[in-house]
């Protein structure tokens, strides 16, 4: 299947970069995806916010509704497959959606993440303290802004710590675009067998954990199905740590290069706004997982026929001048925030904002607290970034920790 449409993503091109030339042309373009599909990317503010709020209405999320995937224009091992037809909840749409949705958010309240505020730190501090006995040249990126996500999001689910890393191995295998098709099913077909161990673990041997609680809400009665468990577990573990890794990297980057910026988060405490501003300037997920059209529709004045996949890009959204201003593309803490698209808008909102907050905030406080003069050991210019059109940020960070304080 090839067409003549603009490739995306373009080899040797940052993806933000091809977005912002892309959205020169119309906020919403139809582009060419590996594999040579065809599917549309939502670039503009505007444009996405309409998409968003549109969500179990005129888009969906169900691959059933995207024709092209079934009737043989898609090859049967276009890799993507593996992501899009992941069967978890941001594959559900109407009521199936707000029912599962409901249920983890029985799970998943605001003040069982703020209960867990004394571990995450806790947490961060032996980081931090490993950090501290490797010294100068420590990379940042396994030592700590994957390990904290990582940590926090397995202990709340109660995956097991020799599975973790496994975990995050998977995760990144899954999301690079540049996996081959073989592997990136068998990579799903590995996540999901040990999301079902991990099910039937909880039943076996219950915990103080949200599997735990999630496999009791199933037993009361909720009629939550062995495979919508699993489904839940499966966007809650990968998309509950994945982003917070990235913005804990992008906020570090952000910062070194801005160094006024940082003075200012650490003389007046503005960890808070520091993440915020990350999650405007420089989101975690540069597109989303496809909608698909329920009917012919018109996005800011862009007409997108029934039964098309549009990929709304996050990352474009924040630096989107149209609602930004002509400083969008700087990193400012002190920015009046007006509305950013960071954590979603609409009925598929973000539930792990107050977590993805708390850990940011907690996280970089500590880190510029306990290495005050921390600086990065690499040229900005040269910091790997991971081959994903879906999330993207740094691969390595390695730093010099200047003097350590107690």
């Amino acid at each position: 299947m090839t067409t003549s449409l603009p490739s995306f993503p373009v080899v040797g091109e940052n993806p933000l970069d091809t977005c912002i030339r892309f959205r020169e042309i119309a906020p919403v373009v139809e582009v060419e995806f590996p594999g040579g599909v065809p599917a549309y990317l939502a670039l503009t503010h505007k444009a996405v916010r309409e998409i968003l709020a549109g969500d179990n209405k005129t888009f969906l999320r169900d691959p059933q509704h995207w024709p092209a995937l079934h009737d043989g224009s898609i090859p049967e091992d276009w890799p993507l497959r593996a992501i899009i037809q992941g069967g978890h909840l941001s594959t559900m749409d109407g009521g199936d959606h707000r029912r599962l949705r409901g249920l983890i958010s029985k799970a998943f309240t605001p003040a069982r993440v703020q209960a867990m505020e004394p571990r995450i730190q806790q947490m961060i501090d032996d980081l931090l303290d490993e950090v501290a006995a490797t010294g100068d040249g420590a990379d940042l990126v396994p030592a700590f802004t994957e390990a904290l996500p990582m940590w926090v999001i397995c202990e709340l689910f109660g995956v097991p710590v020799e599975d973790r890393l496994r975990l995050r191995k998977w995760t990144a295998t899954l999301l690079a675009h540049t996996t081959p098709p073989e592997e990136a099913f068998a990579t799903q077909n590995n996540l999901m067998a040990f999301l079902h161990d991990l099910v039937e673990r909880k039943q076996r041997e219950p915990g103080d954990d949200l599997t735990t609680g999630l496999v009791q809400i199933r037993d009361e009665g909720d009629h939550l199905t062995a495979d919508e468990l699993v489904g839940l577990l499966w966007i809650m573990l990968v998309a509950g740590h994945e982003t917070t890794v990235h913005l804990l990297g992008y906020a570090i980057v952000a910062l070194a290069r801005n160094p006024d910026q940082l003075e200012l988060a650490k003389a007046e405490d503005r960890w808070a706004d520091v993440v915020e501003e990350t999650v405007r300037y420089r989101h975690s997920v540069m597109m989303t997982s496809f909608r698909f059209t329920a009917e012919d529709v018109t996005i800011a004045g862009v007409d997108i026929p029934k039964g098309n996949a549009v990929g709304v890009v996050f990352q474009a959204t924040g630096v989107d001048p149209a609602e930004h201003g002509e400083s969008a593309d700087r990193f400012d803490i002190t920015r009046e925030q007006t509305g950013h698209l960071g954590f979603g808008h609409g009925p598929r909102f973000c539930i792990g904002a107050p977590l993805a907050r708390m850990e940011g905030r907690l996280a970089l406080a500590a880190l510029y607290r306990r290495f005050p003069g921390l600086s990065l050991a690499i040229d900005p210019d040269e910091i790997p970034y991971s081959p994903s059109f879906f999330t993207i940020g740094p691969l390595s960070l390695p730093v010099d920790l200047g003097i350590a304080t107690p």
